[in-house]
C-alpha cells in the first residue's frame, strides 16, 4: 500500500511535520477532528465515541465507537488503517494532555510492529519510534540526544554502537532506565535489539536527517 495512515488524536498538536498527501489516509480520532479543522484539512474518516468532541461532527464518513470498549479511539483508528493495507503510520495529537493516553499510544507503537507495520508518534520537537527485533541506523549527521526505553519486560541482545554510551549484547529491562539520555557523536550509529522491543525518543531534526528508524 502506497502512502501513510495519518491519525490525529485529541492530545497536544504541534502541526504536521509533512502535510498529508493524496495517497495518504487521514483519520481524525474523536476530538482530533478539531485539529484537522484548525489546519484546514479534511480527514477522510472520523472515528471515535465522541466523548471528547462532545458530539459527532458533520462529516460524511464517521465510524462511531461505543464508549465502553477495549480499544482507545487511537487504536481503533490504527486497526482501520491496518485493515486497509497501510503499513506506515504517523500519529499526531497523541502526547501531552492525559498521561494515560500518552502511555497507551506508546503501547500502540509496539502494536503496530507486531502487526507488520511501523509508526511514529510526533510530540513537541521529538519523535517516538519502536525498535523491535531489528537493527536501525542513524547517519553521521544525527545530533542531540536519544533515549531508549524497554516497556515490554526484557529486550535481549541490545547493542548500541557509535554513540556516547555503547552497549554490547545486553538485556535491557522495563524496571531500569539504563538507556536514558545517550548522545550522537557525529558518526554513523546503530541500535540492535535481537529479541524484544525498545522505544526510541529523539529530536525531530534527526528524523529529517533520514535516520533509518
Amino acid at each position: 500500500m502506497d502512502g501513510r495512515c495519518i491519525i490525529v488524536g485529541a492530545g497536544d498538536f504541534f502541526g504536521f511535520h509533512s502535510n498529508p498527501a493524496p495517497e495518504d489516509l487521514l483519520i481524525a480520532a474523536d476530538a482530533g477532528y478539531r485539529w484537522c479543522v484548525q489546519q484546514q484539512v479534511t480527514p477522510d474518516l472520523v472515528v471515535g465515541d465522541f466523548d471528547s468532541l462532545g458530539t459527532a461532527p458533520d462529516h460524511p464518513n464517521i465510524i462511531r465507537m461505543p464508549v465502553e470498549k477495549d480499544d482507545t479511539d487511537t487504536l481503533a483508528a490504527i486497526r482501520i488503517g491496518l485493515e486497509k493495507g497501510y503499513r506506515q503510520f504517523e500519529l499526531y495529537g497523541v502526547t501531552g494532555g492525559r498521561a494515560d493516553h500518552t502511555i497507551a499510544n506508546l503501547q500502540c507503537l509496539l502494536f503496530l510492529h507486531r502487526h507488520g507495520a511501523r509508526g511514529r508518534m510526533h510530540g513537541k520537537g521529538i519523535i517516538y519510534r519502536g525498535i523491535c527485533n531489528e537493527t536501525v541506523t542513524f547517519p553521521a549527521s544525527a545530533r542531540g540526544d536519544v533515549s531508549l526505553f524497554c516497556l515490554d519486560g526484557i529486550a535481549r541482545g541490545v547493542t548500541i554502537r557509535g554513540m556516547k554510551y555503547e552497549l554490547t549484547d545486553a538485556d535491557v529491562t522495563s524496571d531500569f532506565p539504563v538507556g536514558c539520555s545517550n548522545s550522537f557523536l557525529g558518526i554513523p550509529s546503530s541500535v540492535t535489539v535481537e529479541d524484544g522491543s525498545l522505544i526510541a525518543i529523539y529530536s525531530e531534526e534527526v528524523e529529517f536527517a533520514h535516520a533509518d528508524i
